[in-house]
């Protein structure tokens, strides 16, 4: 008999089987003990089966394989706790609930246990993996502990939050009349009196505890000190008591949570009041900023079945440059002075990337490289971008208010923008049909406007540009859309998020022009990667193609001084 955990591969859990055979099968049919969705599980994926020796994995042949402890398998064993069995997008551990034998039993006259499926090496090897059971099992149950900690923790700060409340109620404070400062004051001063009244267990610290009630009373609850952290960059509540962060491009489980539902609604309001946005049933989606700048998005019931969840994206609060980028590892310093030159000499930009690659920032960077003598009009959906020049107007798009009346699109702001006198227009995101727009901006006397939009290649970013102005409701045929493109479109800037977390800038190319159906392509910087370290860290170098951009020629001709050396193959890192 033993048992079964099986986790995504993101690390959430999906379940614990028993298996009360000797036998149990793992598939996409019905008929299956463990039975996983999804397009990369068979029906009788594998098979898990225990013996005298202990737990075996083998696979039945199927589509896409196993893998244990990330190298494919066709069988394996046995199995202890620490073997990761990956199958498709999931994570499964075994441990038998049989008693275990000592390893004195293991051994006979000092001689390893052979069998034809995995050999023993040594004593010490099989000693080693005993003390990592061991201490996975102490450290499985630490969590528990842990869990149940935070649970004891929860109740206290939820129990001290409603006398708050009551005492509040009962002395009739008027919150409104009331500062910040005025309000965490008094607020602190009536929680001391009531956790001095209350029994507080031992474990839990008495100053930790006020300043939680106090933050999830007027400000953000335990968001607050994930705000604090300067090395966290994002921030997913998926329910109260489920709080992610991002830290160094990998994400972990925050140890502390919000009371209930209510709690974090209450911090979802605190953050899209003061900026004239709602959340209700009526609208349950919301795109809103913080002080600072950072990116908030919040969904309710009943879009989100687990309870209310927060999306905060933070904003760097350090004004970046290309050379913090390369510093980074994000470029090499011949691709930032290529796109310095690029931004100075008007050429329309897209950056094109995924969800989280780091748009946004490489936007912000490459557009305080336009010159304090020129006007500048951003528009956007959820103010972000940070420029620094002297002639700018920022615009935010509207939404609709509590009669679906009164939303102001971008694609309205990009049409009154060009109404404004820009020199250049910057568009945070092309979402839709304001991508005609935008390309018809830079088509008319606009050069030097910069753009992002989500895509994965600048192939696709073309595609992607072609998909956005069929939004726009205008019946136009493919060929004028891509001349549109080609004509408007100088270069694409191609930013990836890697599996370690690290975003660089993979691609940048030149549109050359259109050849019968198809826009031209020349690739001027890519990255090469080369493999993986150690640690798991991407490995690779910068790279110049050889080729030299259109523009680049036409500058020389122009006499503009201009460094050509950038675009030699041999310049890399």
């Amino acid at each position: 008999m033993f048992n079964v955990i099986v986790s995504t591969t993101k690390g959430t859990k999906v379940g614990e089987f028993q298996c009360i055979h000797s036998e149990c099968y793992v598939g996409k049919d019905n008929g299956q003990l463990i039975q996983l969705r999804g397009f990369k599980v068979s029906k009788h994926h594998a098979t898990l089966s225990q013996n005298d020796i202990g737990i075996f994995v083998s696979d039945n042949q199927s589509r896409t394989g196993l893998k244990v402890n990330d190298e494919k398998q066709t069988q394996f064993g046995p199995l202890s706790l620490i073997d990761k069995l990956q199958i498709g997008d999931y994570i499964i551990r075994v441990q038998s609930s049989d008693p275990s034998p000592s390893i004195s039993e293991t051994y006979k006259n000092d001689e390893p246990c052979v069998t034809d499926i995995n050999i023993v090496d040594s004593e010490e090897t099989e000693i080693n993996s005993f003390e990592k059971k061991t201490m996975l099992s102490r450290d499985v149950i630490a969590s528990d502990e842990l869990i149940q900690r935070i649970k004891v923790r929860n109740e206290c700060r939820r129990k001290v939050h409603r006398e708050l409340l009551k005492l509040m109620d009962l002395r009739r404070v008027n919150v409104s009349e009331m500062s910040d400062d005025e309000l965490r004051t008094q607020s602190s001063k009536l929680i001391k009196q009531i956790i001095a009244s209350m029994s507080i267990p031992a474990e839990i610290e008495v100053n930790s505890l006020i300043k939680e009630v106090l933050d999830e009373t007027i400000g953000l609850g335990p968001l607050e000190s994930l705000i604090a952290d300067p090395d966290v960059t994002e921030i997913m509540v998926n329910s109260h008591d489920q709080i992610f962060y991002e830290k160094g491009g990998n994400l972990f489980l925050s140890d502390i949570a919000f009371s209930d539902d209510q709690a974090v609604l209450g911090a979802i309001e605190r953050i899209v009041t003061p900026i004239g946005r709602r959340i209700d049933e009526s609208s349950p989606m919301v795109d809103a900023r913080l002080k600072d700048g950072s990116r908030v998005n919040a969904v309710i019931p009943p879009l989100a079945l687990k309870g209310p969840c927060i999306t905060i994206r933070k904003f760097m609060q350090k004004r970046l440059s290309c050379n913090d980028l390369v510093n980074f590892g994000a470029m090499n310093q011949p691709m930032a002075a290529f796109l310095e030159m690029a931004v100075k000499q008007k050429r329309n930009i897209v950056i094109s990337g995924g969800t989280g690659s780091g748009k946004t920032t490489l936007l912000n960077v490459l557009s305080n490289f336009i010159p304090d003598n020129e006007r500048i009009v951003t528009v956007e959906d959820a103010a972000e971008l940070q420029l620094y020049q002297p002639n700018l107007v920022s615009l935010e798009a509207r939404p609709p208010n509590q009669e679906g009346k009164g939303a102001v699109e971008i694609r309205d702001l990009v049409k009154n923008c060009l109404r404004m006198r820009p020199d250049r227009v910057v568009i945070g995101e092309c979402r839709g049909g304001e991508a005609l727009d935008m390309l018809q901006a830079m088509n008319t006397g606009h050069d030097g406007s910069l753009t992002t939009a989500h895509s994965n290649s600048p192939r696709d970013c073309i595609s992607r540009l072609e998909v956005m102005v069929m939004m726009a409701g205008m019946d136009l045929p493919i060929l004028a859309i891509r001349e549109q493109i080609t004509s408007a479109v100088d270069i694409i800037v191609q930013q990836s998020r890697f599996s370690d977390g690290s975003r660089r800038v993979t691609s940048i190319c030149e549109l050359t022009g259109l050849e019968g159906s198809v826009v031209q392509l020349s690739e001027i910087f890519k990255f090469q990667q080369t493999g993986f370290d150690t640690e798991g860290k991407i490995e690779g170098f910068y790279t110049a193609t050889g080729t030299v951009p259109e523009f680049y020629e036409q500058l020389q001709k122009q006499g503009v001084k201009i460094k050509l050396d950038i675009f030699n193959t041999g310049s890399r890192k």
